[in-house]
């Protein structure tokens, strides 16, 4: 019986060669039929089910989830049981990640079932030149297991992987800082919407120039928000939240967003608006990002020119009657407009991406304005809904102070800190220009030279101040 099992075996698998590589030779119908009724004679006698899960799915060959969690499930058990391992590089380190080889199998055990793990790709049919990476081959994962514990494996099994490929993922990410690139690269195959980089920024709320109580109570509010997502689910609400940083120049806007990132292990998204054609795809790239992330237009006061549309159009209705009566420069204008502009992201458009509809594609996202000038901004773009908490980034104070005095000089206490408290309370400077002046410049430097360096550039500070103030008094306009 088992001669005649392996001479029949053997027939089906010489037939299978054959027909596998004579097959583009009969006519498409032909071939169809005989492949369908070839499968039901192999499957009669092969007791095993294949699940094959490809790297790219879909229209626009997006990287499946699937493919990616399976992946990193099986980076364990390759390590441990195949022969032919990958390995990729950690950028900047020394270490290394070891996954499964093209072509290899492994085996995983769940409940007591067996089941193979087998890593293919699939050869381009024709041998073509291109530019983008990922083209030419497309890979894949096969699972195969016996049918008798099919309910198993497609019940339990499949989201067991899953899940755990996922937490492996979370687990290893590492936070990346991305950027939109311009609307005009967009075209091509497998286009790419956002640049990357890996996001090692090292501000935290210990190294921020700030009152520690305002820091406890942003840090707060953060951590809520982060766990919030059945809260904001039962109020029916998206999972999002606004903050809006706002003050001069120099005063840590920029690192108040990186210890925001540090303290909930968020991805960044920096969007730059003027690189970007309309309103739809300002909505594209809404859809692009991911949850657990924070994105971030810095300062919306420069980035178009939202603030100035509304009048704009109040101006034009006002003024109809004059454009009606000389079209041509109208067209003419409208297209200098037009030309200037580049961009044609509405403030409307910016509002509908915040909170409007297209908000809720996603969940766990903090959206961050900043702006040096707040006054600037439409009431209707920072109003609570959109920017939900206002953070002012104020000039240095003392307390402030003494938060850099110990990330730049190591220092708690000095006997200069009175005199340099005394100096602070009449002086507007910015956190960024006090690091300066208390950052050594040389060897020979130490703590107390940097101190005093401070106080002198502190009294020079208030003396220009008073002399500001002074001309100012006296009815003197001076430019800046």
């Amino acid at each position: 019986m088992w001669t005649e099992l392996s001479a029949t075996i053997s027939s089906l698998a010489v037939a299978f060669f054959m027909f596998d590589k004579y097959s583009h030779c009969l006519p498409y119908i032909f071939r169809g039929y005989l492949e369908r009724n070839f499968r039901k004679l192999v499957n009669f006698v092969n007791p095993y089910v294949e699940i094959t899960f490809h790297e790219y799915t879909g229209e626009r060959l997006k990287r499946s989830d699937a493919f990616c969690a399976i992946q990193n499930y099986l980076s364990t058990s390759s390590t441990e049981n195949a022969k032919r391992l990958k390995a990729d590089a950690v950028n900047e380190s020394q270490s290394v990640i070891l996954s499964m080889d093209d072509h290899e199998e492994v085996t995983d055990v769940f409940n007591g079932v067996k089941v193979w793990w087998a890593s293919g790709k699939i050869p381009p049919h024709s041998k073509t030149i291109s530019w983008f990476a990922g083209t030419e081959e497309k890979r894949y994962y096969k699972l195969t297991f016996h049918k008798y514990y099919r309910e198993i494996i497609t019940k339990s099994y499949i989201q067991h992987v899953l899940k755990e490929g996922k937490e492996i993922a979370e687990k290893n990410r590492r936070r990346m800082l991305y950027t939109n690139t311009p609307s005009k690269d967009w075209q091509g195959w497998k286009p790419t919407k956002w640049g990357n980089i890996v996001f090692e920024h090292p501000s935290t709320f210990d190294t921020l120039a700030m009152e520690t109580q305002k820091k406890d109570v942003i840090k707060k509010d953060l951590i809520k928000f982060s766990k919030g997502k059945d809260y904001y689910a039962k109020i029916g609400k998206a999972w999002k939240r606004g903050y809006l940083l706002y003050g001069p120049p120099g005063t840590g806007k920029s690192s108040m967003i990186a210890a925001m990132a540090n303290l909930l292990d968020y991805d960044v998204y920096d969007i730059e608006l003027t690189t970007i054609k309309d309103n739809s795809e300002l909505r594209k790239l809404l859809i692009d990002t991911k949850g657990k992330s924070i994105i971030v237009i810095e300062d919306i006061d420069c980035s178009l020119d939202l603030t100035g549309q509304r009048k704009k159009r109040k101006k034009k209705d006002d003024d109809e009657a004059d454009k009606e009566k000389d079209p041509i420069s109208k067209l003419k204008k409208e297209a200098e407009e037009e030309r200037e502009s580049g961009s044609k992201v509405t403030l409307s458009g910016l509002l509908n991406v915040i909170d409007g509809i297209w908000s809720a594609c996603g969940g766990e996202r903090i959206i961050i304005f900043t702006t040096n000038y707040v006054d600037k901004l439409d009431p209707a773009l920072i109003r609570t809904g959109r920017m939900d908490k206002h953070i002012e980034m104020s000039y240095c104070c003392f307390e402030a102070f003494k938060v850099l005095a110990k990330n730049y000089l190591d220092i708690e206490s000095h006997e200069l800190f009175g005199k340099i408290e005394e100096v602070f309370a009449d002086t507007k400077m910015s956190p960024a220009y006090v690091a300066d002046i208390l950052m050594p410049k040389s060897e020979e430097e130490d703590g107390e030279t940097c101190l005093k360096n401070l106080i002198a550039g502190l009294e020079a500070a208030k003396k220009s101040e008073e002399a500001a103030m002074l001309k100012t008094k006296d009815g003197v306009v001076t430019e800046g």
